[in-house]
């Protein structure tokens, strides 16, 4: 079963669904942004050992039968255990910018009937409008080119009740992380409210954090500028 608009390409991975607003209708950050430079954090097994994914999972509570946005999805580290999560009646919607990294993920995931491969682009996700219950960012969110571009095509896919959850480090963008105060200030300034936060490894100054938000209505946009630095 695949979501309407949801149907992966048989060639090179298209996107999951139409294109959004247009980054240029959004301010752009006042601050660096990171370059991608790998399709993963860190390696599987080290990330199994401190129980990474098992951990976010509960706390966003993931459970079957829901759909579940994987944004800057890599290697799959993340898809197959939401897939796994969310069972048969649920679903996957595993997207990247990096066309490479799907094309290697969706030969990962071949076979894996509630899992959905597309391309995005740096300021939209290019996910179905509102049908996303849980959106996971996972060390991604510093190498967004576009971030308020994103967060506001990102509300507009969520369901409500829907909640994004941002994986990242407390540290300087160069640096790839996010600092926590610079996150909660680009969220807030998109329109998202603060919900959790929940420390993975507390360990500074890399400490590894996992905050939730709930997304904005898309049709109320904030206004003005976002003054929201590093």
């Amino acid at each position: 079963m695949l979501l309407p608009g949801c149907a992966v390409a048989q060639g090179p991975v298209g996107p999951l669904a139409p294109p959004g607003r247009p980054a240029a209708a959004f301010p752009a950050p006042v601050r660096p942004v990171a370059p991608i430079v790998s399709d993963q954090w860190r390696g599987e097994d080290e990330r199994e050992r401190v129980t990474e994914a098992a951990r976010v999972i509960g706390w966003l509570n993931i459970r079957p039968g829901l759909t579940v946005a994987d944004v800057g999805a890599g290697s799959g580290y993340y898809t197959v255990r939401l897939a796994a999560a969310v069972g048969s009646g649920g679903r996957v919607l595993a997207q990247d910018v990096v066309p490479e990294y799907l094309a290697a993920l969706r030969r990962r995931v071949a076979g894996m009937a509630n899992v959905s491969v597309g391309l995005g682009e740096a300021g939209d996700p290019r996910l179905p409008a509102k049908s996303v219950d849980v959106a996971v960012l996972v060390h991604m969110y510093h190498e967004i080119q576009q971030p308020y571009a994103l967060l506001g095509n990102l509300a507009a896919a969520m369901k409500p009740g829907g909640r994004v959850g941002i994986l990242d480090v407390d540290d300087a963008v160069p640096r790839h992380g996010t600092p926590r105060a610079l996150l909660a200030c680009e969220l807030q300034a998109a329109g998202y409210r603060q919900v959790g936060f929940h420390w993975l490894l507390e360990q500074p100054p890399r400490s590894e954090y996992l905050a939730v938000f709930e997304p904005p209505d898309p049709a109320a946009a904030p206004a003005g500028k976002p003054h929201c630095v590093p």
